[in-house]
Order: C-alpha cells, then sequence, then structure tokens
C-alpha cells in the first residue's frame, strides 16, 4: 500500500476531531476566533422554533428578598418580564444577596480555597425549569439594574417534571466566561452564543459572579429558544480557526479530569520504569510542594503517569484542603469512596452545592465522614439539599474538632435536626442562613457553643422570639465578632441591649429588613456607644434612621468601614460629613433612596471623599 494512504487516514482523522471539538464547545470567544467554522455550520430548517419563559424556579443559592413575599426574590424570573426593558432598582426583579468585594473586606470573610480551578468563579447560582424539554438554540437573560454577573449558563438532562427519575442526571455548559464589568447599570438583553447539546432539556441553571459590579444585579426573565427535535449540523465547512483548539483546552481537561475521577484512583497497574529521571532527585518535599499546586482532576491525570507521581498525587498532604464544589456536578457517591482513603487528614472540606438530585445519598456522606471527619475543622455544606437529621448526627459524632458549619440555604434539613449542633461545642463559626432552625434548637446551641465568633441568622423565618435570642448571645457568646440578623422580623431595643451588653467585641452587624427596630427607642444610640469596635453595620431600609444616630457612630465608632443606611428619611447631609470626616476607614457608605440625600450632595460627597464608595440607587 502506498504511504499516502496511511497519511491520509491521519488527516482525516484530525479533521474529524477539529469537527467534533467544535460541535462540542461552545465557550469563549464565539463572536471572534469562531466566526470562520460557524458561519457555515447550519441547523437544517426541519423544526419549528419554540420560545417559553421560565416556568418555575426550582433552586438557588440566595437572595436579597424575604422568604414570605415576592419583593427581590429569585421566584420573580418565573414567567413574563415584569420590568424590562426599564431601568432601574425594582422590587419586581430577581436580586443575589451580595455585590462587589465588600462581603470579602469584612470581619466576617473566609479565607478561599486553594486550588480552586480559574475557569471556576461562580459565587450564586438558579435552576429554572420550562415547560417543554428543547434542544436550546438561544438562552434570552434579561437584566434591568447593573448586568454583568451571569458567568455560566447550564442545561440539565434531567426532566423535572417526569414522574420518573433518571438513572444519571448530566449538566452540559452551554456557555460560560469570566466576569466582565459593563459600563453602566442600564437595562439589556443578554444572548451569548451558545453551544449545541446532544439532550433535550427544560431545566436551565445560570451561575453568577457580582464581583465587578458597583452594585447589585437584577435579572427580570430567562427566555429559552429551542427545537423539538435534535439540529443535524451541515458539514459544508471550509476551514477551521485553529485558535478553537487551544480555547477548548481547557474545558476539554475539566471534562476528561472529573468524568475520571472515580476511575483513575483506583487504578493499581501502573508502568514501571527503572528511573523517575530528575525526581528521583529532588526532596519528597518539593515534590509534594510542586503537586500541592494542582486542581483535584489535574492530580488525577498525572496519577497515571507513574508509580512514584502515583504515590504523591494519592498522599493524603495534598488534601489538607479540598473544594469539591468546582466539580458539583460530577460529584457523586463513587467520587467519595475513591477520595477516602486521600482524606484521611482532611482539616477543609467544600461539598457546596453538591449531592443534589440523588447524586450523594445520607449513606453515601455518611460513610465518608466516619473514616475523613475526625480532623475535620471547616466544613462547608452550602444548597446541600441531600443532608438530613441523620447528616447532622453523623457530623457531630464524627467531627469532634469541627470549628466552622456552613449549612446556608440548606432548607431542606428538618427544624428538630439543628439540635444535633449544640453537641459541637468547639464551633466558632455557624452559617444557618435560609434554614428552617428553629427557636428552641438555636437556644441550645447558644448555650453549648460559647466559642462561637461569627453568627449569621440570615433570613431564619421560623424563630418566633429574636429578642430572647439576642438575650442568649449576650450571655453565653462573649467572643462573637460578627453577628447576621438580616430580615429578622421581630427584634426590639430590648434585645439589642442586650447584644450590646454581653458582645461587645462584635465588628460586624447586620440588621437590615428588621422592621421592629425604631431609633426612637434609642436602640442605635445604644449601639454606637457599646459597639466601639465595629467595622460593618447595615441598617438596611430602617426608616427610622436620624442624625443623632449618625452623629453617635461617627463619635464613638471610628472604626467604621461598611455603612448601610438605604432607605432613611431623617438623615441629612451635614450628619454625614460628620461621619465621613471622623471615620477615616470608612470605604462604603450606600444612601440609596435616603430622601434628604440627592445626587448633588453625593457628588460634593465623592469629591472631598474620592477614597469612600458612596452608593446612591435610582428607579426609573
Amino acid at each position: 500500500m502506498s504511504p499516502v494512504f496511511p497519511m491520509l487516514t491521519v488527516l482525516s482523522m484530525f479533521y474529524y476531531m477539529c469537527l467534533r471539538r467544535r460541535a462540542r464547545t461552545a465557550t469563549r470567544g464565539e463572536m471572534n476566533s469562531r466566526r470562520a467554522i460557524e458561519s457555515n455550520t447550519r441547523a437544517l430548517p426541519i423544526n419549528v422554533e419554540i420560545v417559553q419563559y421560565a416556568k418555575e424556579v426550582l433552586d438557588f443559592s440566595s437572595h436579597y428578598g424575604s422568604e414570605n413575599s415576592m419583593s427581590y426574590t429569585m421566584w420573580n424570573l418565573a414567567g413574563i418580564p415584569n420590568v424590562y426593558p426599564s431601568s432601574g432598582d425594582f422590587t419586581q426583579t430577581a436580586v443575589f444577596r451580595t455585590y462587589g468585594t465588600w462581603w470579602d473586606r469584612c470581619p466576617s470573610a473566609r479565607l478561599p480555597f486553594k486550588r480552586t480551578p480559574s475557569t471556576f468563579c461562580s459565587q450564586d447560582y438558579v435552576e429554572l425549569a420550562f415547560e417543554e424539554p428543547v434542544y436550546p438554540t438561544a438562552v434570552h437573560i434579561l437584566e434591568t439594574y447593573h448586568p454583568g454577573a451571569v458567568v455560566r449558563i447550564l442545561a440539565c438532562s434531567a426532566n423535572p417534571y417526569s414522574q420518573n427519575p433518571p438513572a444519571e442526571v448530566r449538566w452540559e455548559i452551554l456557555w460560560s466566561e469570566a466576569p466582565t464589568k459593563v459600563n453602566g447599570p442600564q437595562a439589556r438583553q443578554f444572548t451569548p452564543c451558545i453551544k449545541q447539546i446532544n439532550f433535550p432539556t427544560n431545566l436551565i441553571r445560570l451561575e453568577v459572579n457580582s464581583s465587578l459590579l458597583d452594585y447589585y444585579t437584577e435579572l427580570d426573565a430567562v427566555v429559552l429558544h429551542g427545537v423539538k427535535e435534535r439540529p443535524v449540523l451541515s458539514l459544508k465547512t471550509s476551514m477551521i480557526d485553529m485558535n478553537d483548539i487551544d480555547e477548548d483546552e481547557d474545558e476539554e481537561k475539566f471534562v476528561c479530569g472529573m468524568d475520571t475521577l472515580n476511575k483513575q484512583f483506583s487504578i493499581v497497574t501502573l508502568r514501571e520504569w527503572p528511573t523517575n529521571g530528575y525526581f528521583d532527585k529532588l526532596p519528597y518535599e518539593l515534590i509534594q510542594l510542586i503537586l500541592s499546586h494542582l486542581t483535584v482532576p489535574d492530580l488525577c491525570r498525572l496519577a497515571q503517569t507513574c508509580k512514584l507521581l502515583y504515590q504523591h498525587c494519592c498522599d493524603p498532604l495534598q488534601y489538607i484542603h479540598l473544594s469539591l464544589q468546582p466539580y458539583w456536578a460530577r460529584i457523586n457517591d463513587t467520587s467519595l469512596e475513591y477520595l477516602q482513603s486521600r482524606c484521611t487528614l482532611i482539616q477543609w472540606l467544600n461539598l457546596s452545592w453538591t449531592g443534589n438530585r440523588g447524586a450523594i445519598s445520607v449513606s453515601g456522606f455518611s460513610r465518608f465522614l466516619k473514616v475523613c471527619g475526625s480532623e475535620l475543622v471547616r466544613l462547608e455544606l452550602s444548597c446541600g439539599h441531600f443532608l438530613n437529621e441523620t447528616c447532622l448526627e453523623v457530623i457531630t459524632e464524627m467531627c469532634p474538632n469541627l470549628q466552622e458549619l456552613n449549612l446556608s440555604s440548606c432548607d431542606k434539613i428538618p427544624p428538630q435536626a439543628f439540635n444535633h449542633i449544640a453537641k459541637v461545642g468547639s464551633l466558632k463559626r455557624l452559617i444557618l442562613y435560609r434554614t428552617k432552625v428553629e427557636q428552641t434548637a438555636l437556644l441550645s446551641i447558644l448555650n453549648f457553643c460559647s466559642e462561637l465568633q461569627h453568627l449569621s441568622l440570615g433570613s431564619c423565618v421560623m424563630i418566633e422570639d429574636y429578642d430572647l435570642i439576642a438575650s442568649m448571645m449576650g450571655a453565653k457568646c462573649k467572643k462573637l465578632r460578627s453577628l447576621d440578623l438580616w430580615r429578622c422580623k421581630n427584634i426590639t431595643e430590648s434585645g439589642i441591649a442586650e447584644l450590646a451588653s454581653g458582645c461587645q467585641l462584635l465588628e460586624e452587624l447586620d440588621l437590615g429588613w428588621c422592621p421592629t427596630l425604631q431609633s426612637s427607642t434609642g436602640c442605635f444610640t445604644n449601639l454606637a456607644r457599646k459597639l466601639p469596635n465595629l467595622q460593618k453595620l447595615f441598617l438596611t431600609a430602617n426608616r427610622s434612621v436620624c442624625d443623632t444616630d449618625i452623629e453617635e457612630l461617627a463619635a464613638n465608632c471610628t472604626r467604621l468601614r461598611q455603612l448601610d443606611i438605604l432607605g432613611t428619611r431623617m438623615v441629612s447631609p451635614a450628619s454625614l460629613r460628620k461621619l465621613l470626616e471622623s471615620c477615616k476607614d470608612l470605604s462604603l457608605l450606600d444612601v440609596s433612596f435616603c430622601s434628604q440625600i440627592d445626587n448633588r450632595v453625593v457628588l460634593e460627597l465623592n469629591a472631598n471623599f474620592p477614597n469612600v464608595f458612596i452608593k446612591k440607587s435610582f428607579t426609573q
């Protein structure tokens, strides 16, 4: 046979691989480097396109609004637009809990996990169900205020309305990109170029990163375009942009690494080499240091090269800190089983967002903690909807050294289960945002966990008497440094007095949207006088905050860095000037909807105090 034919075969295979990769991936740079191939790739005109708005909001990580209303909640994403094309701050939109980097610059900020892949930057998410499963052709996101937060769009193979749950749930990334700074807060329709997938979907997930935004992003609606039959790509492709291959490498590696996570660690037979080259000359500790910069999928791949590197990649010292959140879509019981022997020394574990829709079972989670929980100090389980009372019982029994526990938005845990947390007397940080914790369980936790330094009770709607809770904190939690009481519905000046008297180390206090607090009772002046270490104080939407309160803060809380008095009608420009002159470290001042603070005053204050970000929101 002529030698030409093998060469043609190789070229044909390469050509086919390029086509296949192009068909599978459409993430970054579609509008530029991929125009060559997109210009000749067309779906055959057989299907009629279906256009549908979200029918239901299934799940989300956080929202600005209350659990008992529609204002600023994720539930506003269901149905047709309420606001678009108008721009501005509207209560009928969906708003996440945070924006910017302010939450990373306060006393309650947590240290980040190392080894987080650069491609994962998501901070929040929302999952939307649509009526009809379709093969997506476009996704339109209607952003009405401070757009630019969406960083990933994913599609799920599971039909949330099907009576028969699938044996395997698969997620595909339709589009992803790093956070971008959008000039101006005006409304826009965001329509990224999405990748084609090989299954129909009626479950779409948006992931956001608000770190570059000057204020809260607001989303009004999501529109899914798609067809009922799978589109067929035309093969009339005349050229391939070689830049596509380079851009796709990161995602290919990610998919390969995580798909084989459950297999590669179990490999026993590895090729024998007479020597390990220069690695034989390096100290064991130095190789460990080098490998500590690799992500989990990279460790999986490297473990296949030789026995020496397999040994290093499986060393428990490589898993002292482990975040599986970036791989939430592929983590299941099998993943945890294969990681068990490597995580016997683990101290920090992040399982946030993982395990939903049956991926992690109670028994699988329990088996993992029974092997790996003894040294655990920090456990992140945000949005872990597989968690139940048995899981909390296992955590308290198997993790005697636990100091930090995050159960944010774990809204499926029954109220009585939280009693088990009181057994962990070493706790220093406890996050119960959007959980069903009840008063009896919380009183028990506060009584036995006297080492608490950071406590989040935001949007915990099942607590009946916050004054009693505040009194217990003042009596038992003397080391408390940060406290989040966002949207607590019934705390009064009595509870604030007990809290301020007993927790004088407080540096951060969030009393946003607490309607029962009134400045006329002296509660805010009392706070200012008894908590001189305050660095962050949120009094959001309390219309009674007045000049006297601001002047007391200026006189007593000179370390203040962040102050939110959104919505007050009683604060004048003169008192704000005193505050800004006294609090030299102040970096955030939110005066949105403060009736006495108009745009002219904001411009003047910005000119005189350029180091302070003064926010004035608006509605058109």
